[in-house]
C-alpha cells in the first residue's frame, strides 16, 4: 500500500514538473495533458518505437492489448500523472492572470 501512495506522489510530482517546465517554455499551456496518453502508451506497450512503423498491424494489436490488461492500481498511478499536467496547466493559467511572465 505503501508502494502505491509513494508511486501516485511521484507520478503527480513528475509530470506535473515535466508540464510546468513545458508550458513556461512553450507557452502552450494544455500541450502535455495532449501528448500525455502517448506518454501512457510509451510506458505500457513496452514496444520499440520502430515496430510501429516496420510491422504497424502487430504493433498496435500488441498495444491495445497490453492497455487492455493495465491493473487498476496501474491506473490509479498513470492518472496521478494526468492530474499533474492538468493542475500544471492551472497553475500556469492563475500565474499568468497574475501577471507572472515565464521570459
Amino acid at each position: 500500500m505503501i508502494q502505491l501512495v509513494v508511486s501516485v506522489l511521484l507520478y503527480f510530482v513528475i509530470f506535473f514538473g515535466i508540464a510546468f517546465i513545458l508550458n513556461m517554455l512553450l507557452r502552450k499551456t494544455w500541450l502535455m495533458a495532449f501528448i500525455y496518453p502517448i506518454i501512457v502508451v510509451m510506458i505500457v506497450d513496452d514496444i520499440s518505437t520502430a515496430e510501429y512503423i516496420k510491422h504497424p498491424g502487430e504493433a498496435f494489436s500488441e498495444a491495445a492489448t497490453r492497455l487492455m490488461n493495465v491493473t487498476p492500481v496501474d491506473i490509479v498511478i498513470l492518472s496521478a500523472g494526468f492530474a499533474g499536467t492538468i493542475v500544471s496547466g492551472i497553475v500556469i493559467k492563475v500565474l499568468r492572470k497574475s501577471g507572472y511572465q515565464m521570459f
